[in-house]
């Protein structure tokens, strides 16, 4: 008897494999010939609650009793940081929050809506794993370098600083170096999971590169207040190199493949959740996503490493401090003296002492930041200043070459960017890091002044 034969029988969906396990227990015991199958589970559908010591269809019977008992919990609360939050983005974090795991939950004050849980949400769940509330792209990550260049340099050497991010790095959807570079992460087991075997050659093509969207890569100048120990600098001002990429292709595939089992392993009565469909940690799937995410987790980092590796050798120039963190992860963790597993998705870890950095716009300053440690944000603080345009309207608004000389009047050289990614569309950081100050203390200031995105319909470079 087939799911099909089953459902026409009246059998719940999700009660379909306590009917195949009591069929093939039945057939096993050598007794299934003398069960009129179909009488009985029609019987069983229709009063469960008389056949719950059956030796072989109890199982079903109690399931179809607790199926129909079913009520979904109610969502747990979360804390929110920051005001200016659309309705959609906290409609999906209550959502999130009645995911059946959760056990902790708090919005960042640069939230907006995304797949599943929103950009800026944080959530913590026991023994269980949501790839769609670590996201497309895993393992996005900031990383921030100090140089060994006198800021007057930007100026004065303009060209050179053009020519390092030109060469030092590609944009644009697909986007792989001529000649694929050398990291460690490529000696990594690439053969833990089917898709992460299956794309190693593309994550190599790719490593090294930045793609499109929000992801970019600038110099400008990084202001010290006072001496940072941990960051072995001197109060004053410094040239830094600031990136902003991910797992590129690959990471977006082991995305789409896990969210894709989730999503089929979701039982219809959490059939609302849609994309924030789970993996338990304890199933082989559960497993096979961490250790890809984790192997992303790794290459995103590795890919920055590139980065910064050549840009700052076609500068001629040494590296002398720096900080990165992820965003777009889920990190093991024990909080209230449980592990937990804690998905941020554009948000970064903020736990007490910790380095990050929360970039704003092309126009705008980033801060190298320190954690506090705040237990009700599950130690997290934003990722950046946030969206508050769509990009399909941002386009419809804004005229990219008159931003850009704009932004030139007050000393920004943007070298290639979109219209949906103008400083109009971003949300004030200044604000954001306002709302956010018993989350993170600023360390530093860091002011663009050399910027490279993806351009306007562009495409991969060769």
């Amino acid at each position: 008897m087939n799911n099909n034969q089953l459902r026409k029988l009246g059998v719940p969906d999700d009660c379909i494999p306590a009917a195949l396990t009591a069929i093939q227990a039945a057939a096993k015991a050598g007794e299934l010939k003398s069960l009129n199958v179909k009488k009985l589970v029609r019987d069983i559908v229709s009063a469960p609650d008389q056949h719950t010591d059956h030796p072989y269809f109890g199982g079903l019977a109690t399931s179809i009793i607790e199926d129909r008992q079913f009520e979904p919990a109610e969502p747990i609360e979360y804390r929110t940081w920051g005001e200016d939050i659309d309705q959609a983005a906290h409609a999906q974090m209550r959502q999130a929050c009645s995911v059946p795991s959760a056990v902790g939950a708090a919005l960042m004050p640069d939230a907006h809506v995304g797949y599943g849980l929103p950009i800026g949400g944080v959530l913590a769940c026991e023994n269980a794993v949501i790839p769609y509330a670590v996201g497309v792209d895993i393992a996005c990550r900031m990383k921030l370098s100090i140089l060994d260049m006198p800021t007057e340099s930007l100026k004065t050497r303009f060209e050179d600083y053009r020519t390092a991010l030109e060469k030092g790095t590609r944009f644009g959807i697909g986007a792989k170096h001529k000649r694929p570079q050398e990291h460690a992460v490529m000696d990594a087991d690439w053969s833990i999971t089917r898709v992460t075997r299956e794309n190693k050659d593309k994550a190599w093509r790719q490593l090294g590169t930045s793609g499109s969207g929000n992801h970019f890569a600038e110099f400008g100048v990084f202001t010290l207040p006072v001496r940072d120990e941990e960051l072995n600098l001197d109060a004053g001002e410094y040239v830094a190199l600031m990136t902003h990429s991910g797992s590129r292709g690959t990471g977006a595939s082991v995305c789409s493949t896990y969210s894709a089992i989730a999503q089929a392993k979701l039982p219809r009565k959490y059939k609302d959740l849609g994309r924030l469909a789970w993996l338990d940690l304890d199933s082989p799937e559960g497993q096979d996503y961490w250790n890809a995410m984790n192997l992303m987790g790794d290459y995103a980092a590795a890919n920055h490493d590139v980065i910064h590796r050549l840009v700052s050798k076609l500068l001629g120039v040494d590296i002398i401090s720096g900080v990165e963190n992820h965003h777009n992860f889920a990190w093991k963790e024990v909080h209230d003296g449980k592990e937990v597993i804690v998905h941020r998705k554009g948000a970064t870890p903020a736990s007490a002492g910790e380095l990050g950095v929360i970039p704003g716009s092309m126009a705008d300053p980033a801060f190298v930041v320190r954690g506090t440690g705040h237990a009700a944000s599950l130690r997290s603080a934003s990722h950046g200043a946030g969206r508050q345009m769509s990009r399909k309207k941002a386009k419809a608004k804004f005229t990219f070459n008159a931003v850009r000389k704009d932004l030139e009047k007050k000393g920004i050289r943007i070298l290639s960017a979109g219209a949906d990614e103008v400083p109009g569309v971003y949300k004030d950081i200044n604000t954001v890091m306002q709302q956010q100050a018993d989350l993170v203390e600023i360390v530093g200031r860091f002011n663009p002044r050399i910027v490279k995105m993806c351009g306007d319909n562009s495409r991969a470079e060769d």
